[in-house]
C-alpha cells in the first residue's frame, strides 16, 4: 500500500442545469404538474393570477436580490450551506407522474361480475378466478394448459386434473366480450364463430379456422378452394365472417381504468398574409413570484441583535427556500426561451412544409442542423423535440416525426426518408392486391422513379409503416 497525488479535471453539472434538463423534456401536462409539487413543496414560489403581473413578479425579484446583501455567515456557527446540496435534483429518481383514469369498473372487475351468478363449488370457483385473473388486456390467457395446473398448484394450492381445467375454462371462455379467455389467436375466432348463429358459411369458417388455420393466415386461398372444393365467391364469403370478428376482445371493453390519453399542444403555427406565426402553449408560461411574506421575514430577522438557535435555523430555512424558489423561476424562464427559440428554428428550417402542408416538402432534418443552427447542444434539441406537438393548419403533429434522414435521388437531390415513406406507401396502397409486390420489386419501382433503395431498407420503412409482407397483403 502507498499514498500518492494525482490531478484530475472533470466536468460536473450544476444544479441549475439539471433543473433546467428536467423542466425543458417534460410536455406541457407534466410541466404543470411539476410546477404544482413545487410550489406546494415550497411556500417562498408563489403563482401569480395573471400575465399582467409580471411588474410584480420582476419586483419581488428586485427584493430579494436585496436580501441577498444580508450576511447570515456574521450570526451562524456553521456553514451557509446550498440549498441543492440538501435537495434531491441530482438523485436520478424518476419524477412521478399523475396519469388521470377514466372512470368506472376494470376489464377484470367486469369478468368477475358475471361469474359471480354462477354456481360452482368451491374448487372450481377458485380456478375460475385464477382464469379471470390471468386474462390480459386484449382478452387472452398467455399461458399453456400445463402452466396453468402448474400455477394453481404452487399459487393456490390446487392439484386439478386437464379435464377440470378444461370444464372451468369453458365456462370462462363463454363470458362477454365473445373470445374472451382464448388461449391464442385460433381459439379466439373459433369461440366467436360458435357464438354466432349458425349457416352453411359459419360452419365453412369454422372448419376452416379449426383445420386449416396456418393456410388460411398464410392465405393460400388457392390450396383452400380446393381442400374444401369451393369456388372464390364462397371463399370471399367466409373470408368476410372472419374478417369482422374481433383479433383483441378484451379491447372492446370501455370500462375504466385505462389511462386516458391527453395530447395538449405545446406550440401553436398559424398562418397570416403567408407568413408564419409561433405562439408558446400559454401554459408554458406560468407567472412565478417569489413571497413577499418570505422575503419580509428574512428581513425581518436581520434587524434582531441577539440571535437565539431557533431564529438561526429559521434564517437557514428560509435562505435554502428563497435561494430554491429563485433558481427554480429562472430554470422556468430558460425552458420557455429555449422551447421558442428551438421551435422558431425547426419552424424556419420546414418553412414549405409549413407553409403548404404538402409532406413531400419536409426537408431533411437532424438533430444537428438544429443545433448548429440556434448554437446548442444536440442533447438539448432532443430534450425539446421529446413528447412535444406543434398545433399546425394541418392538425396536431409530434415534433419529432419532422427529424429524418437524407437520401440522394439518381438525379443526386437530396430528399427526407419521410418523402421515400409516402411514396412507398403510395405504391403498396395502388398495387393490385391480387398479386401484391414483393420487396424486390418495391426496389425496382423505387428505382425507376429515381429513388435507389436497397431491399433491407424498403423492408425496413415498410415495417415502420405497418404494411406487412406482399404474401399477407394479398386478397381475392
Amino acid at each position: 500500500m502507498k499514498q500518492y497525488l494525482k490531478l484530475k479535471l472533470s466536468q460536473k453539472l450544476s444544479p441549475q442545469q439539471i433543473q433546467l434538463m428536467k423542466l425543458i423534456q417534460l410536455p406541457t401536462l407534466d410541466f404543470e404538474q411539476k410546477i404544482q409539487r413545487e410550489i406546494e413543496e415550497n411556500p417562498a414560489l408563489e403563482q401569480g393570477q395573471n400575465s399582467n403581473d409580471d411588474d410584480n413578479q420582476q419586483e419581488n425579484q428586485d427584493d430579494y436580490s436585496d436580501s441577498d446583501d444580508i450576511n447570515i455567515d456574521d450570526y451562524l456557527n456553521y456553514d451557509d450551506t446550498p440549498s441543492y446540496k440538501l435537495s434531491s435534483n441530482n438523485s436520478g429518481r424518476s419524477e412521478e407522474k399523475n396519469i388521470p383514469f377514466s372512470v368506472g369498473i376494470s376489464f377484470t372487475q367486469h369478468l368477475l361480475s358475471q361469474l359471480n351468478p354462477i354456481s360452482l363449488s368451491e374448487k372450481k370457483m377458485k380456478i375460475a378466478e385464477f382464469l379471470v385473473g390471468s386474462i390480459d388486456e386484449s382478452g387472452y390467457i398467455r399461458l399453456e394448459t400445463d402452466e396453468i395446473i402448474d400455477d394453481l398448484a404452487f399459487t393456490q394450492n390446487l392439484f386439478i386434473s386437464e379435464d377440470e381445467l378444461d370444464e372451468v375454462l369453458k365456462i370462462v371462455q363463454d363470458f362477454d366480450p365473445p373470445g374472451v379467455g382464448a388461449l391464442n389467436l385460433k381459439d379466439c375466432l373459433i369461440i366467436q364463430l360458435k357464438r354466432k348463429k349458425r349457416t352453411k358459411y359459419i360452419d365453412l369458417a369454422i372448419d376452416i379456422i379449426e383445420n386449416s388455420f396456418e393456410q388460411f393466415s398464410k392465405k393460400h386461398f388457392e390450396k383452400l378452394m380446393n381442400k374444401y372444393s369451393i369456388d372464390e365467391t364462397q371463399l370471399k364469403e367466409v373470408i368476410s365472417l372472419i374478417s369482422k370478428l374481433n383479433p383483441k376482445p378484451g379491447g372492446s371493453y370501455a370500462g375504466g381504468g385505462k389511462p386516458i390519453e391527453q395530447v395538449i399542444p405545446d406550440f401553436k403555427i398559424s398562418i397570416e398574409n403567408n407568413e408564419l406565426n409561433l405562439d408558446l402553449n400559454y401554459r408554458n408560461s406560468p407567472v412565478l413570484n417569489i413571497s413577499r411574506d418570505y422575503d419580509e421575514m428574512l428581513k425581518g430577522y436581520k434587524l434582531e441583535k441577539n440571535k437565539s438557535k431557533s431564529q438561526k435555523e429559521a434564517i437557514q430555512f428560509i435562505k435554502q427556500k428563497l435561494d430554491s424558489a429563485k433558481w427554480f423561476i429562472d430554470a422556468v424562464k430558460q425552458r420557455q426561451q429555449t422551447l421558442i427559440i428551438t421551435m422558431q428554428a425547426i419552424m424556419n428550417y420546414q418553412k414549405e412544409y409549413f407553409l403548404t402542408g404538402d409532406e413531400r416538402k419536409i426537408k431533411p432534418m437532424i438533430l444537428k442542423d438544429i443545433a448548429n443552427e440556434i448554437d446548442m447542444d444536440i442533447s438539448t434539441i432532443s430534450r425539446v423535440a421529446n413528447s412535444k406537438y406543434v398545433d399546425t393548419p394541418y392538425g396536431t403533429k409530434l415534433l419529432k416525426e419532422f427529424f429524418s434522414e437524407s437520401m440522394k435521388t439518381t438525379s443526386g437531390e437530396e430528399i427526407s426518408t419521410i418523402e421515400i415513406k409516402k411514396i412507398l406507401e403510395k405504391i403498396i396502397s395502388d398495387e393490385n392486391k391480387r398479386k401484391p409486390e414483393t420487396d424486390e420489386k418495391l426496389v425496382k419501382i423505387l428505382k425507376e422513379k429515381g429513388y435507389k433503395i436497397a431491399r433491407r431498407t424498403v423492408a425496413k420503412y415498410r415495417e415502420q409503416l405497418n404494411i406487412p409482407v406482399a404474401r399477407l397483403r394479398k386478397e381475392i
